[in-house]
């Protein structure tokens, strides 16, 4: 199993923006499920958008509908952040099996080769990953 956090790890993990294209299914320990639409995600955690938050230190089973095949691992929620229209949930991967690790990476890597820079000069990254997902 993939060890989760790094606590070695001096460089920041790469991110993508998602902008809510992908879906997240999220298994509590009583077993009630929620969705959620993930906003933004690296090989250590994200970002999701929920109708309701979740508790700080919550843990999790979590489902990323990426590409082709489903991507499972725990999760610990962080502190929620009201939005406009429901809450921004941050998380972390706390344990993750070592090919569903790898299946995250190169989705990751194949997400930020569609990726563009914003047209305005910022340093962001942000893109529409259509192809990617209509494998799914």
């Amino acid at each position: 199993m993939a060890d989760f956090p790094h606590p070695g790890r001096k460089i920041r993990a790469p991110r993508v923006n998602l902008w809510g294209n992908v879906s997240a299914s999220i298994q509590l320990e009583n077993g009630r499920l929620c969705w959620a639409k993930t906003l933004r995600l690296s090989i250590t955690g994200g970002l999701l958008e929920l109708p309701n938050c979740l508790d700080e230190g919550v843990s999790v089973s979590l489902t990323l509908h990426l590409g082709s095949r489903p991507v499972r691992g725990k999760a610990s929620m962080l502190f929620p952040m009201r939005a406009t229209q429901g809450y921004l949930q941050p998380f972390r991967f706390t344990e993750m099996r070592d090919e569903e690790c790898c299946a995250l990476d190169v989705a990751i890597r194949e997400l930020l080769k569609q990726a563009r820079p914003f047209s305005n000069g910022r340093r962001s990254f942000g893109f529409r990953p259509a192809r990617f997902l209509e494998s799914s």
